[in-house]
């Protein structure tokens, strides 16, 4: 019989087989997914594996420096003064670009720069998933971990206690983010709760049109969908969700075209559906999804990012060419190559996510980030209750300038009813 060619997890090193998707001792996604992103006229960036073409990086730069040089030469005061830092700071990683290509360098190695994953050493002898070194039952299918080794029935769901908040922050005049917390059951049975941040754009009321509509389209969608019958398994969960988001995609993008008023307008989606022990994760745009879970002893609390920013400046510190502080405050930092509604390449990110007691999931606009660090997240939400802690980070964006709509949904997860 042939055996399955094997070799070594990126993150934790131990051995998986070439078919694997997820590793089994840490969680950590074994994909190395490309994609292409259309940048202007027929030309696009392609993304293969951990690596990006500098020639396809310098076609973005030299389009963002076409953009902003109108700017300057049709703005005047502070907008002509933004324009003109703009285009000293793409002049200078559009030198550095050029300095690399005059090298023979092709290509550059993306070094993301999330916070490291949790790590999962113990293996279900069971089901293969990852677990805590000291888990006693494993998280995916509830078996006995310690010896004598039994297979059990699976632990009961995870009750999350959610709290969400949204304010228009201290610059903007409308609230064009939209945000929802509720939950899904089909008659006496629970199936699980649905989490979504929208960022809408578009200007004037375009751009909280956008937002509500996606959100109440992905609702209903999936309200008519679970009504019907439940997904067997992770696929279809996924599939599910990348159905409803494309639904509400072809309903932003019709509303836009049909009223010349709205045209351009469109949303970032960040959706978290958990059901079970499992959170199911749909994204586009910039809107984030974060896990926190408490340090032990006197570690500080662990913050991952479980969604990636379809930014250009998000590629730029991926590759180094800025560092995350200049991202927070660059002024290239709003532009999209990704979102709903727009007549952008309409790409999905999904993954799954499993959770543990004492899990925090928290989701957020851009508004939040660009003004709290994720330290600073994960610090005041584990030292507080959700509600407390989606006030006290609002807050405290506010109190940094407030430059944008700024929102959040917090949901604690535990083995034992919220109160």
């Amino acid at each position: 019989m042939a055996t399955q060619e094997s070799g070594q997890c990126r993150v934790c090193g131990n051995p998986i087989g070439t078919a694997q998707q997820v590793c089994p001792h840490c969680g950590s996604s074994l994909a190395t997914p490309s994609e292409q992103v259309i940048i202007t006229g027929e030309r696009q960036l392609v993304l293969v594996a951990d690596t990006i073409s500098l020639r396809d990086l310098l076609a973005i730069i030299e389009t963002s420096l076409a953009f902003w040089r109108r700017r300057y030469e049709n703005a005047t005061g502070v907008a002509r003064d933004k324009a003109a830092v703009a285009l000293q700071e793409l002049s200078q990683i559009l030198a550095s670009l050029g300095q690399q290509i005059a090298q023979g360098r092709e290509t550059v190695h993306i070094t993301t720069r999330l916070p490291a994953q949790r790590r999962y050493p113990l293996a279900c002898p069971f089901c293969g998933r990852g677990n805590r070194a000291q888990a006693r039952f494993c998280v995916s299918c509830g078996s006995s971990l310690q010896p004598p080794l039994q297979k059990t029935y699976p632990p009961p769901p995870l009750q999350p206690q959610v709290a969400l908040h949204s304010h228009t922050g201290r610059v903007r005049q409308i609230n064009e983010d939209t945000v929802y917390a509720g939950t899904f059951s089909r008659g006496n049975e629970h199936i699980g709760t649905l989490l979504i941040v929208a960022d809408g754009m578009g200007g004037a009321s375009a751009g909280e049109v956008a937002s509500q509509l996606a959100v109440t389209t992905v609702k209903h969608f999936l309200q008519q969908a679970l009504n019907k019958n439940l997904p067997g398994d992770d696929e279809a969960w996924l599939a599910l969700l990348q159905a409803a988001m494309q639904t509400a995609h072809e309903q932003v993008a019709h509303a836009a075209h049909a009223d010349q008023h709205r045209a351009g307008m469109g949303t970032t989606l960040t959706i978290a559906l958990t059901v079970d022990r499992r959170a199911y994760l749909g994204h586009i745009g910039d809107s984030r999804a974060y896990l926190i879970t408490a340090g032990t002893d006197n570690e500080a609390p662990l913050c991952q990012q479980l969604t990636t920013d379809h930014t250009i400046v998000a590629r730029l510190v991926d590759i180094g060419q800025i560092s995350p502080e200049a991202a927070r405050t660059h002024p290239q930092r709003h532009i999209l190559y990704r979102s709903l509604g727009t007549d952008q390449p309409f790409v999905v990110d999904t993954r799954v996510q499993a959770l543990a007691p004492g899990d925090i999931l928290l989701l957020c606009s851009d508004g939040l980030v660009n003004h709290v660090t994720d330290e600073e997240l994960a610090q005041l939400v584990v030292t507080n209750p959700p509600v407390r802690a989606a006030m006290a980070l609002v807050d405290l964006a506010n109190q940094r300038g407030g430059h944008d709509n700024i929102s959040i949904i917090i949901a604690h997860f535990s083995a034992q009813s919220a109160m």
